[in-house]
Parts: C-alpha cells; structure tokens; sequence
C-alpha cells in the first residue's frame, strides 16, 4: 500500500479536474474505435482526458510522459424485466412528425441492456492499479482531489455527446416576416367550417386558404403527379399575396402556413386573429386532412424505391470480415456512411492512409481527435482491419427478425464527423446532407491536407475541355478546367416508355378523381446513351461576349474531356427544378453499363482551319452604361423569386458572364455555403463616379495551398487568386486561360534579377498533376438514394467486391442479389487496365 501511496502522490500534480470547454473522450480511443466495452476497456488520460485503447495508451505514454489513466472496462448484461408491469410493451405508434426522440416521432430503440462498470486508476509505466474504492490510507487533501478528478471525469458529457443531438427535429420552423404585418383585404369574405372547393378547379382536397384575400386554391403538383394543380402557387405570382394557411389542417393548436414569398413552411403567432378576419374560429376546427409532414412521412416510407434499392425484399447473407465493416448511423449520416465505404474501396485511399497508419500515428499532434489525417486513418483502418465486423450483440435468446440479420457492431465515426464537419453550417448538424456535396467537401479537404505529399485524389481529378464558338464570326475559344465529377443530365423526352408513361398518369388521375388506390407506378426508362448524348451536345450560350466581335453574340459550348481519370465519378443529375422552379426528383430508371467507352467524349484541341478569338478580357462596364455591368435583369428576377438573396443572385448572374438561369443557379449552388454570399458585388478597380475602389484581402492560405498541390506555383496562385477576388474555384479557371502568359511570366524571373534558387524553386510543371489514360471503364460501385430530396430518405451503398456485389446500408453488410444499378445517384468506374 506505501507503494501505490508513493506513486500516486508522484503523479498527483498530473491530475487535473475538467472544466466547464473540457472535452472528455470517454468513449472512443483517439487511434482506433475501442470503447470501455471492448476487451481492453478504455484508458482516459487524466491530464489530457483523451482515452486509448490498450494497444495504444503505452504509446502515448512513451510519447508524452502522461502517466496516470482512469481505465473504465463495462460489461453488458440483458436488463432484467420489470415484473410489476404485467401488461408488456405497449403498441408502436405511427409517427406523426418528421422528428426523433420527440414526441409524435419516430422512437429512439429503448436500451435492452445494462451495464456492470470498473473502475480504477493505472499508472505507467508500472503498469500499477488502484481501484477507485482503494484510496484508503491516503492524506484526506489528496483523497479529495483524486476522487473529485474521478467523478467529474465519468458525470462529465462525453466529448460524443456534447456534438450529438439525440432529438432531431425536421419540423423546425421560423416565424414568418410577414406574420405581424399581413394587409387583409377588407372584402368581406368569409370561409364555412367545411366543403371546401378550389375557386379554380374542382379539387377539393389540399387546398390552401390565401390570408391576404380568402381565395381558396389547390396546392402544387407533387413530382409523382399527385397534390393538386398550382392554383395556390399561380395566384401568389399574380397577386405577391405571401401567406396561406391549409384548410383542413387547423385545429385549436395550430394549422400548417405557407409563404410563398420565403419559400417554407413558417410559423404565424397571429394565425388566430388572421383566420378571424375571414369568420373561421380556430378553437372550433378539426383537422380533416394531412398536414404536410405526414405527406413527407409518407414520401419516405413509399414501398417501390425502398424495397428495391435496400433489396428489403430478399433474405441476403450477412457478410463478415477485412472490407466488410458496418458503421452505425450517427443521426441521419447515412450520406457519410456511403461515401467512405466507396472511398476506402478504393487502393489509393488504402495506401495514403491505412498502409501509413503508424507513420501517422506517430507523428499526430498533441491532441489527434483534431487531426484529419489521424482521423480518416483511423475510419480506414476501423473499415479494412476486420476487428469491428461482428454480428451485432444479440440478447442470447430472441432469434433476430429479417430486418436484423446481418447488421453488425460495426464502428460509430463519431470524431471523423464532427472534425470532418467542423466549422461547416451543413455538415456540423445531424441533418440530412446530399452524398454528392459531401463527396466534394470530403476531396476539398484532403486536398488541403496534401498539400507536399501523395494525393490520393489524384484518382478522381480530371480536365475538362470547353469550346466556345462564336456563331458571327466562326471562331473559337479552348478551355480548360478541373473537375472531380462528371454530372449526366437525364433526358426524360428519350423515355423507351413513353406510351406507358401516359398511360400510368392518365390512370392515376382518374384513380385521384374517383378517390380509389393509386395504380402501379410505372417509372420512365431512360437510356444511358441518350444521356452521353445529352453530356456531349452543343449548348447554346445567348449573350455571349465576343471578343472576336467586342459585343455580345450567340455561341455554341461544347463540353469534352481533356483526360480521363482513373476514377470516373457520375453524379446522375436526378434532383432538378421544374418549370415552376419547384425542386423535385425524377423517378427514372438508367439501365448503367458494366462496362463504359467513353472515348468518343475526349477533347481534340484546336483543330487544323479553326481560328481562335483574341485573348481579350471582357470590359466590366458597357459604353452607355459606365457605372456598373450590365446584368440580365430577367435572370436576376428569376432568381429573387425563388427566394436567394438580390446581392447573390447580382453576382451568380455576373461571374457566368450572362449566360442564363441555369448556369447563374449552379453558381449559386455551389457558393451557398461562402461567407460572403449575400454580400453586394464590389468591383475592383472601378472609378467611375460613386464607384468604390477596393483593396481586397489577401488569399487566403488554404486557397493558395489547393492550387499549389494541383501543381502549380506559389506565385501562380497568388496571381490567379487575385485576379479573382479571392474566388478559388474562378482562380483555377483564370490559371488554364492565362497559361501561355504565366509561362512566358516565368521565363522573365531570371532577366528580371530573381535568383536562380529562386527560379528552379517555382519551375513547377504548369497545370493540375492529372493521370490520363484510355476511356475505358468498368462499373465498381454506386450510391442509391430513397426520398424525395436530398435533404431527407435514406441512401446505401453497393460495391463490386471479389467479383461480387455487397450492400452496404449502415450496419448492414450483405452479398447483394439483385443490385439495383438502373436507380444509382452516383457511379464509381474503375479504368480497365489496357
């Protein structure tokens, strides 16, 4: 006892308590995902209060010196039953809200099990232990201190815990601007408790009270034709009335309200007083319709898409082992779940991280759970090893339902996503994210952590070959830029069933009007070459800027590659907007090749006869109109209208150079997430009167390491950067445009006094390190998507393994029967090799 008394008052000052912006990693190894349920229980430093597991807290202590650990080793045992409750479980309700963990949502799985927890104090390298309960003998000051440290310590948040929301809400809504100051019209209209009609058509079901003028009219037509018929939506773009209310959902706790001019559901503090107006009684209603929320529930559980693409329909081998690792989803992280699976299929992601997971380990910073390639080692690793793919922990004594066979442990990625996520307004939440978008904020930072060293990127990065050609004049301009992802429209007018198509909405409208089931749904066959067709057609751009001319002409884009990848990424462009601008999915089945020639597609460069434009910047002003650009104003409206902000659409509509909606709605899309998206459009340089001219801020160090790890110099992307302000993605395309001149740039430093060392250092090879090779592919693996936005469903994964396909769907990981490759979101091809 002296011993371990000396020990511990060595280590005394070592010991500290948390405090209030500690984060305690009680839960999961920093290095691997060990938990205090595995074998070796978990090692929580108490200086740090990182935790390791056994394999790697004696590495730590060798690297730090930190010698004392509180090991928490729990054991799982079934709970006992309750045996004063006679009547058992009471029956599931069906959710009403699109929520979890709340009331009216969908159920947390209540915990079948308990938990036996040990608990004692380890010092290094002696390897000596102190259970908690034996810290008799000790000075009552240093009892006091290593007890405090202990229970603070296991009552702390765990740091998991803080960054989870356990009750994810999706019925969120704000109060709407117009709540407090709505005009209604004094028209003496008033609205009957029941037997509503649309004032424009028959409908009679999901009709939408406007608060502003008591017009009853039907709401939108669901992209699977069913809802109503627009009026509701018709009526606000000819009246700017912002707010209406469904009828048929107010009850004396509240109704479902729409603005049209903020494009959500919102909420109205003053619903009462404004349904008033129009005679209707809140405190007498009764809801006699679906509300919004249970139509998106019952969007989500739409048998067709779920069954096919879970292959719920089919009993499937669970599968075990190196590769075939489940993860736990962390609150709707399927999107992540799917992404990482592929990537770490994938030989290049293999060797960056997990073939140098000790090289990594080793030189991690103080605090690894904040190190990204620490991080996404550690996910590879977790993925490939095969020390998580287990059956899942069973009861010992119910045999598991269908739904449960093959689901695993697996491993909970609970410090990739929130390092991964970290600072970033989407991926932070538990909400529902879009696989896609992911995808590319995943090859951003990898990019950014590459910056001097192997880029497995490299895989997916290619060039992308742009012609534009003036129609005035006949002459050209060539392009070039990079790209990770090759984005297929889906052309539905080349639909093989069409016939059948018409058919089907003919048959479901009657079904609606005669209020019987809804017939089969018939889904639109769309072939894959109508889609390559579609990549590779010439695309009118109006308004274009011709320098051949100096004014505006009309030109042909034609899109083609300037390499292929190793790794061709095909996003299917499911997800659009209607002609309403309303967004909705396409229900289309794209029968994909095993195997893909894409060779056709490969950029030629300029052609013997043809004639370039002059390399000439397009003024920034017009002659009759000096103070500012000239802009498309109707795009401009366009853009306002479904709901951006007036500065952002200014400048989505300026940097596509006038080039129409769609190409203004992809920039917008992708700069959401910039800090200064909403910001006014400044131009540098201006000086005609009231202008401002502008000192814009330095690049910023991230930016300029991207492109120096594509390969060019630190002076390149300087320049690029500030010719862009500060636009990383325009900076990339300013670099292809301007390569000649940057070269010619480069050959000058020597005569311009700039040491040799200084030379040879920035002589980097100008251009993106790309590998190009044949276009010949072959389909490896592709991600599915269930719902009806990218915002909610549910998406998995399918990967072509040892010459078989396996479903990848969270904790489930099976040999796939009938892998559905026609209802894919994103494909991965893998080169064939020549």
């Amino acid at each position: 006892m002296a011993e371990l008394s000396e020990a511990l008052l060595s280590v005394l000052p070592a010991i500290r308590v948390p405090k209030a912006g500690d984060r305690v990693h009680k839960e999961e190894c920093a290095f691997s995902f060990d938990t205090p349920e595995s074998d070796g229980g978990l090692y929580i430093c108490m200086n740090t209060f990182l935790g390791f597991g056994k394999q790697y807290v004696e590495k730590y202590y060798g690297k730090t010196g930190h010698r004392v650990y509180l090991h928490l080793k729990r054991t799982r045992k079934l709970k006992e039953e309750d045996s004063s409750s006679s009547a058992g479980d009471p029956p599931r309700k069906k959710p009403t809200r699109l929520a979890i963990g709340i009331e009216g949502g969908f159920d947390i799985p209540e915990e079948k099990f308990e938990y036996d927890e040990d608990v004692k104090i380890v010092i290094f390298p002696e390897h000596l232990e102190i259970p908690r309960d034996g810290l008799e003998g000790l000075p009552d000051m240093v009892q006091d201190r290593i007890a405090s440290a202990i229970e603070a310590i296991l009552t702390a948040d765990s740091a998991s815990r803080k960054q989870e929301v356990q009750a994810w809400d999706g019925e969120v809504r704000r109060v709407s601007k117009h709540a407090f100051s709505l005009n209604q019209l004094q028209n003496s209209v008033r609205i009957p408790p029941c037997g509503w009609k649309c004032n424009k058509c028959d409908m009679r079901e999901n009709l939408w009270l406007n608060m502003t003028d008591g017009s009853i009219l039907c709401g939108r037509r669901y992209f699977d034709g069913s809802g109503g018929n627009n009026h509701a939506v018709e009526h606000y773009r000819e009246t700017g009335y912002p707010l209406a209310v469904k009828l048929g959902t107010i009850t004396p706790d509240g109704a479902d309200v729409y603005s049209y001019d903020e494009d959500d559901m919102v909420l109205d503090p003053s619903l009462a007083e404004h349904l008033a107006h129009f005679g209707i009684d809140m405190l007498k209603m009764q809801k006699t319709d679906k509300t919004m929320t249970e139509l998106e529930i019952d969007m989500n559980q739409r048998i067709g898409e779920w069954e096919l693409i879970q292959e719920s329909g089919v009993q499937l081998k669970p599968l075990y082992g190196p590769g075939y690792t489940g993860i736990r989803n962390l609150g709707n992280s399927c999107y992540l779940n799917s992404v990482v699976q592929v990537l770490f299929s994938i030989p290049d992601f293999q060797r960056k991280y997990v073939d140098k997971l000790e090289k990594i380990f080793q030189s991690a910073p103080t605090d690894p759970t904040q190190d990204f390639s620490t991080q996404v080692a550690k996910l590879g690793h977790g993925l490939l090893s095969g020390e998580y793919s287990k059956p899942a922990s069973g009861d010992g004594e119910q045999q598991p339902d269908q739904n449960q066979k093959g689901m695993q442990d697996g491993i909970a990625p609970r410090m990739f996503k929130s390092l991964i996520g970290k600072g970033h307004p989407e991926f932070s939440t538990n909400r529902q994210q879009d696989a896609q978008e992911f995808f590319l904020h995943f090859i951003n930072m990898v990019e950014r952590n590459c910056r001097s060293s192997e880029n497995p990127n490299e895989v997916f990065r290619f060039l992308v070959e742009e012609k534009l050609k003036c129609l005035a004049t006949e002459k050209v301009k060539y392009t070039q830029r990079v790209d990770y992802i090759m984005q297929l429209p889906v052309p539905m007018d080349a639909a093989l069933n069409k016939d059948e198509l018409v058919e089907y909405e003919e048959r479901k409208r009657q079904a609606e009007e005669e209020k019987q089931p809804l017939p089969e749904l018939v889904r639109a066959k769309v072939p894959f070459s109508s889609c390559l067709e579609a990549y590779g057609a010439p695309e009118q751009v109006d308004d274009f800027w011709s320098t051949a001319l100096q004014a505006k002409s009309v030109a042909l884009k034609t899109t083609r590659f300037a390499s292929f990848p190793d790794y061709l990424v095909i996003q299917i462009k499911k997800f659009t907007f209607g002609l309403d601008w309303v967004p909705k999915k396409l229900d289309v089945s794209i029968e994909m090749p095993e195997e893909l020639d894409i060779s056709t597609l490969q950029g030629t460069g300029l052609q013997a006869g043809e004639e370039e434009m002059p390399d000439i910047a397009p003024p920034l002003v017009t002659p009759d109109e000096p103070k500012a650009p000239m802009l498309d104003e109707s795009v401009i409206i366009q853009l306002v209208e479904m709901g951006f902000p007036m500065d952002a659409c200014r400048k989505a509509v300026y940097y596509t150079g006038n080039s129409g909606a769609e190409a203004a709605m992809n920039w917008i899309m992708s700069h959401m997430d910039d800090p200064d998206f909403a910001n006014p459009l400044v131009l540098s340089g201006s000086s005609g009167p009231g202008s401002t001219i502008i000192c814009p801020d330095p690049p910023s160090e991230d930016s300029v390491a991207t492109i120096v790890s594509m390969g060019f110099s630190r002076d390149q992307a300087m320049k690029a950067l500030r010719a862009t302000s500060n636009s990383l993605e325009r900076a990339v395309d300013w670099i292809f445009s301007h390569i000649d001149d940057l070269d010619a740039e480069a050959a000058m430093d020597i005569s311009e006094g700039r040491s040799a060392a200084e030379s040879i250092s920035e002589s980097v090879p100008v251009g993106p390190k790309v590998r190009d090779g044949p276009g010949k592919y072959q389909l490896f693996a592709f991600i599915s998507h269930m719902g009806t936005s990218t915002m909610c469903g549910h998406y998995v994964c399918h990967i072509k393994k040892d010459g078989r396909w396996v479903i990848y769907n969270d904790q489930k990981v099976c040999a796939s029967e009938k892998p559905p490759k026609d209802l894919g979101y994103i494909y991965f091809y893998q080169r064939i090799p020549s």
